[in-house]
């Protein structure tokens, strides 16, 4: 399926390579050799384009064994712009990114400023304009094909060669599903289970846990987010062995996905790949992942949707948690076809998430057409340290990596960043948050924050080991009258007459511990 798809994929390029290569035994051919005379006979040949006859008059004419047609009529059929300058007696035709031109009499024509030899050129007859077809047809991306039988020449315009290819293509994948379809057998969740629970693993890295799906003897499938920052793994069977990760073998950012490699073999058989093609909306599939460390969890639901984000994802019904990224998902004939990735917290539809197996896949082949030769853990994005760097630059380091708060509804955005040190030589940072988008989403995405702070706090002491840290995040408005019910240092009149209500949202305090308080 994949080289299919590969194939298509190379099909408008082969055939722009190709359109103006000539076919041997065919009229008009240009590469053929010179012919000394001239001879002019009008021509019985009929013209079919898009398998239509098109009405010519006055009739081809075939010259020295090259047919010619009036110009307006070809043109018409394939759908281009065409004017004639009569001063230099030139044919000038468009269509779309093409542009050709023929001037009557001329050995040779321009397409988009490339001059082409023709072996016979434009000419006026019979009170009208000719053309060679084959170059006009051949120029604007048309197949051309001459039946000897019956001395009928039949066009195919590019257009119509899109709409074939696109009908072979849905013939082709309606073939595939239904023979997907007949060979397939269903499988109870309890048969998918048992026959792929011992090939999903649980992965701890220094910082985070997830999931993972053996694919080769030493390979697992996860999220690339999973893998970030990280630079030590271990991964956890189903029976509860441990095995150290050695780094990264692949990896495909934009659709969250990583290959990752143990040090030794894993004696684990591999999952069966799906190709992802035969999905559908509404297909039962089985999850199995470690939710919150609850390894190896198994749940059911069915494909809810399928988006195209960057990558195809599955909107999927079955419940899945933190932890369960990098977890599989299966059909009903235990096939992989997918990497459990997201979901949203807020609601309770189980808007859950999975990238599709069609994007594992092509990271696989990827991987194996590049033989990779480096394995190792990414570099963090964080520097390792911060001692000894200056107040400023830890200011545009934390307005760069943490300057906005992803939640569970929207990114908010955080400014105004200030960095220093007090008098008692504490690190003291500050920022202010949206207010707008505290006064909507405060309380519901408290937890979002609180994880923010966590991980902010977390990276800050791991960076600064030696300071003593306060991260507060403000929030930070002006009214036009004074706001009661606020602690006295918390609205503040202005000399414009208006009132700045600050005060903090979250506040992390951090040395050998951490202790996050979030105000929603």
């Amino acid at each position: 399926m994949n080289v299919k798809l590969k194939q298509r994929l190379l099909l408008p390029v082969l055939a722009a390579g190709l359109m103006l290569t000539p076919v041997l035994g065919m009229p008009g051919q240009v590469n053929a050799a010179p012919v000394q005379s001239t001879a002019v006979q009008s021509s019985v040949i009929s013209v079919y384009v898009d398998g239509k006859k098109l009405p010519l008059q006055p009739a081809p004419i075939t010259v020295n064994g090259t047919t010619l047609v009036p110009m307006r009529a070809i043109f018409a059929a394939l759908k281009a712009n065409v004017n004639w300058e009569p001063q230099t007696k030139t044919i000038f035709a468009t269509k779309d990114h093409i542009k050709i031109s023929l001037q009557i009499g001329a050995a040779q024509a321009m397409k988009n400023g490339k001059a082409i030899k023709l072996q016979v050129p434009a000419r006026q007859a019979k009170g009208a304009t000719y053309v060679p077809l084959r170059f006009v047809a051949e120029a604007l991306g048309a197949k051309i094909e001459f039946d000897k039988k019956t001395s009928a020449i039949r066009i195919t315009s590019a257009e119509q060669q899109w709409i074939d290819e696109e009908e072979e293509w849905d013939d082709y994948e309606d073939a595939a599903a239904d023979a997907a379809a007949a060979a397939s057998q269903m499988l109870s969740v309890d048969q998918i289970v048992q026959m792929n629970d011992n090939s999903v693993v649980m992965i701890a890295t220094d910082r985070s846990q997830g999931s993972g799906v053996v694919i080769d003897s030493n390979r697992i499938l996860t999220n690339f987010h999973v893998m970030r920052d990280a630079s030590e793994a271990t991964i956890t069977t189903l029976y509860g062995s441990q095995v150290e990760v050695e780094g990264i073998v692949g990896y495909d950012e934009a659709a969250d996905l990583a290959i990752i490699q143990t040090k030794e073999k894993l004696n684990i058989d591999p999952v069966v790949l799906g190709d992802g093609y035969n999905v559908r909306k509404g297909d039962h599939v089985v999850a199995i992942g470690s939710p919150l460390g609850l390894q190896n969890t198994a749940s059911d639901g069915v494909v809810s949707n399928i988006i195209y984000d960057g990558a195809q994802l599955f909107q999927i019904s079955a419940p899945i948690d933190h932890g369960s990224s990098g977890g599989a998902l299966f059909n009903d004939s235990g096939e992989l076809i997918g990497i459990t990735t997201s979901g949203i917290d807020i609601s309770n539809a189980n808007l859950n998430f999975a990238v599709s197996v069609m994007n594992v896949n092509m990271l696989i082949n990827e991987i194996n057409d590049t033989d990779a030769k480096k394995i190792g853990f990414l570099p963090r994005k964080l520097p390792e340290s911060l001692e000894g760097v200056s107040t400023d630059d830890i200011r545009l380091l934390m307005n760069r990596e943490f300057g906005s708060i992803q939640t569970s509804h929207k990114t908010a955005a955080l400014k105004s960043w200030d960095v220093k040190r007090d008098a008692s030589g504490w690190l003291v940072l500050s920022t202010t948050i949206d207010p707008a988008f505290y006064m909507v989403y405060g309380h519901a995405d408290a937890e979002d924050l609180r994880m923010w702070a966590i991980n902010a706090g977390t990276e800050l002491r791991r960076m600064l080991p030696k300071d003593t840290i306060r991260l507060t995040i403000y929030y930070d408005q002006q009214f036009s009258f004074e706001p009661r019910d606020f602690k006295a240092d918390e609205v503040t009149a202005q000399s414009d007459g208006t009132w700045r209500v600050r005060y903090p949202v979250v506040d992390v305090q951090a040395k050998e511990k951490m202790h996050v308080q979030v105000r929603s």
